[in-house]
């Protein structure tokens, strides 16, 4: 039986005191999400670095955290909240899976006592509209126990095979949802790909040109291509923002900028970075270039209000490319401030 909900309630509060769900995504640039491990006192000490650099950092609880370091990891991340090493950019925190031994003492311990902090928890391997609602609830009620006045956002790691299936149920789930992004090796596990690689291209799947039989060349393809248009398309549908995942082989900066190049033409706005070096290969994918952004600006020039057809450019401008063209403005606009907060940061650092 289908699930039916009062549509006027969908923006009410799932407790009393709770504050109230946001309307909209927030549209600050998030074009890396960086990891850290909290439980690890070298990295913290890395943080107010990494916090100007990155638009939001990430403390990961779940995989690379071992077992026995799973409450350092924690505490370490409340810490770090509190003693402002990550002033300067947005946090976030990948909690434990929902079925393991862990993510209760996660969700309870950040939301009362960082809460103030925290942006968005990531959840791993959210499989359907069930996951969604049961942190919604519950993190209503530890809102409200801690007195915020801002509402934490869920972002989904579609890892799953059933996660891809209910992609759409999963993004419609709730006010709350702020985005998903891709993870390539959960979810190869999950279907029994015959790969191994965390992120990027499999030299096994491939294509063959048949125009020639003689001459025939051999076209590596993105085996990750169909899920990430459907997470995309999803995203898109329900006001979520959608992510590109890890690209794992960290000694392969080509790579990673092709595929993150990849995802950012079919429609991501970011991708996780694993390690410093990724960032700036975001930060340049996802940052439109300079001559993209003028050409837009000459569109909004020619069609203030976005009505009637142009020839721009050589090329026949409409509507539709208006709307375009005023995100992508907008967005490097976002994006240009960010970054020049980041330049002042470092010459203050650099002259002191």
């Amino acid at each position: 039986m289908i699930e039916l909900r009062n549509p006027r309630a969908f923006f009410e509060p799932l407790c009393v005191g709770a504050p109230r769900p946001a309307v909209a995504v927030s549209a600050e640039p998030s074009r890396m999400i960086h990891f850290f491990d909290p439980g690890n006192e070298r990295m913290r000490a890395k943080l107010p670095d990494l916090a100007r650099r990155a638009d939001v950092l990430l403390g990961n609880l779940e995989d690379a955290v071992p077992a026995d370091r799973k409450d350092a990891a924690r505490a370490g991340l409340v810490e770090a909240c509190r003693s402002g090493a990550l002033d300067g950019a947005r946090v976030w925190c990948r909690i434990n899976a929902l079925d393991s031994p862990w993510v209760l003492d996660d969700v309870t311990t950040l939301v009362t006592e960082a809460g103030a902090h925290l942006e968005v928890l990531m959840v791993p391997k959210v499989e359907g509209p069930r996951d969604v609602h049961f942190l919604d609830r519950l993190l209503a009620h530890l809102e409200a126990r801690a007195g915020l006045t801002h509402q934490i956002g869920l972002h989904a790691i579609v890892e799953t095979a059933l996660g891809v299936t209910n992609l759409e149920a999963i993004a419609a789930s709730s006010p709350r949802m702020q985005g998903m992004s891709f993870g390539p090796a959960d979810l190869a596990a999950s279907r029994r790909m015959r790969t191994l690689r965390p992120g990027g291209p499999h030299p096994g799947y491939r294509t063959i040109d048949d125009a020639d039989p003689a001459a025939r060349t051999s076209v590596v393809q993105d085996l990750w291509h169909a899920s990430i248009v459907r997470m995309v398309d999803a995203c898109a549908a329900f006001g979520l923002l959608p992510f590109y995942g890890p690209f794992g082989d960290i000694a392969d900066p080509e790579g990673c900028e092709v595929q993150f190049r990849a995802a950012a033409v079919l429609g991501c706005v970011g991708a996780w970075s694993l390690h410093p070096s990724q960032i700036d290969i975001a930060r340049r994918v996802f940052t439109p270039p300079a001559d993209e952004v003028a050409a837009a600006r000459r569109v909004l020039d020619a069609l203030p209000d976005g009505s009637g057809v142009r020839m721009i450019d050589g090329r026949m401008t409409d509507d539709a490319s208006w709307k375009q063209c005023r995100a992508m403005v907008a967005f490097a606009d976002r994006a240009a401030e960010r970054d020049a907060r980041i330049a002042e940061d470092t010459l203050t650092g650099a002259a002191t």
